[in-house]
């Protein structure tokens, strides 16, 4: 009987520790020592995590070259990880008005940032908030990738917004590259140049700066192109 009993409590406790489908594990985030994430088998669409949602609007917008990338640091703000984020741009977990990162969004005149003519669209700023609201943390998710149907609507000009037109966009884009529309993202596809940056090839710039965008969005973007890069 004890025996049974013994079996009993080990089966009941390894399924409650399958069904929690939040743990610990070490994922690159860049291109330094791994760190430890707080990762979620599945994306709520209630919670906004920093791996998915805040670091690709941050790295596109701000932790460029002249700004707040860690070789410019500009007024001593590094903007390109966690760590550096929750530091030098002052974030309070749990208080967007107290969060120096925050706060700048939502300057007007010189003190905003990113500096005018750039600016975060109202949902990117939202997205910040939120992230700071429900306690600025370390998160990741990762839902099963969708290559069913990929569409330039609703999956490359989604990934393009958030991984490139920050840099890529306004009067003076980086690199002389504009990605502001199907036109512009099109004639990447046609001289190579989006192939090239996102998958790190030689002889290209390994876009976006210090990171990479996702491998569900690089299976993505490469059906597209196979497809023909159709305006769907």
């Amino acid at each position: 009987m004890k025996k049974l009993l013994s079996l009993v409590l080990l089966v009941v406790g390894i399924m409650l520790i399958l069904q929690n489908c939040k743990h610990e594990i070490p994922i690159r985030i860049d291109n330094t020592t791994p760190v430890i994430i707080t990762q979620s088998d599945t994306c709520s669409p209630d919670t906004v995590y920093f791996v998915n949602d805040v670091l690709p609007i941050i790295r596109s917008n701000c932790a460029q070259s002249g700004c707040h990338d860690e070789i410019t640091h500009k007024e001593g703000v590094v903007l390109t990880n966690y760590d550096a984020i929750m530091q030098t741009g002052e974030v309070r977990a749990g208080k967007p008005s107290s969060s120096k990162l925050y706060e700048v969004l939502n300057k007007t005149g010189e003190e905003k940032m990113p500096p005018p003519p750039a600016s975060l669209t109202a949902e990117q700023k939202n997205a910040i908030r939120l992230w700071i609201l429900q306690g600025a943390k370390n998160n990741f998710c990762q839902n099963t990738c969708d290559t069913s149907n990929v569409t330039y609507s609703a999956n490359i000009w989604p990934i393009m917004e958030l991984t490139c037109k920050g840099c890529h966009s306004g009067a003076a884009p980086s690199g002389g590259v504009s990605i502001t529309n199907y036109t512009t993202v099109k004639a990447l596809v046609d001289n190579g140049k989006l192939d090239g940056t996102i998958n790190h090839r030689s002889g290209y710039s390994a876009m976006p700066p210090g990171g990479s965008v996702t491998d569900c969005a690089k299976a993505q973007i490469k059906l597209w192109i196979d497809a023909g890069a159709p305006n769907n």
